[in-house]
């Protein structure tokens, strides 16, 4: 009973600032404003379907995607490094690795600006080589930067909390019994570290699908992901209607993402390695 009392400010709290606002998103989704009054309608689903948007939402998953895998392929043996130094040199490190962090996303992102402009350190660097002004602002290439170097620290850390948890003599038991390095890394150390990474794919994926601000600053005006979509749905243009279809949609798409990555861990974690 006195756990139940010390839950009911979070149950609240969950209530009014989760649960009241995914109904009210779920509400203007299947609705429409006429003359008549409020509608109930598919249609605003429907209008996701068309090319156009289509084509926006395939750049996002694709973009998110790539990102996840350069994160995963760069996190790993970050994680690795981190969990295999020694306490004083692990403790530096991991400060000189998360205090980006403390710094405001949007001011990180800025710094971007600073680096790949035309004017910017590295064309003035390349300058002094006599190569000319490269075009790195404004593509696929750019937006793909910011997103590493945003959301690489949520792949390197989940990884990270599971390897320095591995028991040491595990990996000493195969060593003995004859295995090289990359057996013992294939056999042992990654199959154990699989919840670490099934975590960071989620938390990496989860909010490069759905970034705005990265494709705004450093993709321009004319470079659209599925989440400047959305903001200009709210925002700009005044359709909340169609910008709640679409969060719906993108709710569905990172709930069955979760999914498949709990069930892949479940599966693959929980013996499959082993069995």
């Amino acid at each position: 009973m006195k756990i139940r009392w010390i839950s009911t400010p979070y149950i609240v709290w969950m209530i009014m600032f989760t649960v009241v606002p995914l109904l009210l998103v779920f509400f203007f989704s299947i609705t429409v404003q006429t003359d008549e009054g409020i509608t109930f309608t598919l249609e605003n689903f429907k209008k996701l379907s068309e090319p156009i948007y289509l084509k926006v939402l395939w750049r996002s998953i694709y973009l998110a995607f790539v990102s996840t895998v350069i994160c995963l392929l760069l996190g790993y043996p970050m994680a690795m490094i981190l969990a295999g130094t020694d306490v004083k040199r692990k403790n530096v490190l991991i400060f000189l690795f998360v205090a980006p962090m403390w710094m405001n996303f949007l001011l990180r992102t800025y710094a971007w600006l600073t680096l790949l402009e035309k004017n910017g350190l590295i064309n003035t660097v390349l300058s002094l080589f006599g190569i000319k002004p490269l075009n790195l602002l404004y593509n696929n290439l750019a937006v793909l930067l910011g997103m590493v170097y945003n959301f690489l620290p949520f792949m390197v850390l989940p990884i990270y909390s599971v390897l320095s948890k591995v028991d040491k003599s595990v990996i000493e038991a195969a060593q003995d019994l004859g295995a090289n390095n990359f057996k013992v890394f294939t056999k042992v150390t990654f199959p154990l570290s699989l919840p670490g990474v099934a975590s960071g794919i989620t938390m990496v994926f989860m909010p490069a699908v759905t970034t705005f601000v990265v494709p705004r600053l450093l993709g321009g005006a004319q470079f659209t992901l599925i989440g400047n979509l959305i903001e200009r749905q709210f925002v700009l243009v005044g359709d909340w209607n169609f910008g709640s279809a679409i969060s719906i949609v993108m709710m569905i798409l990172i709930l069955i993402s979760m999914g498949i990555m709990s069930r892949y861990e479940t599966e693959h974690v929980g013996g499959g390695f082993f069995g």
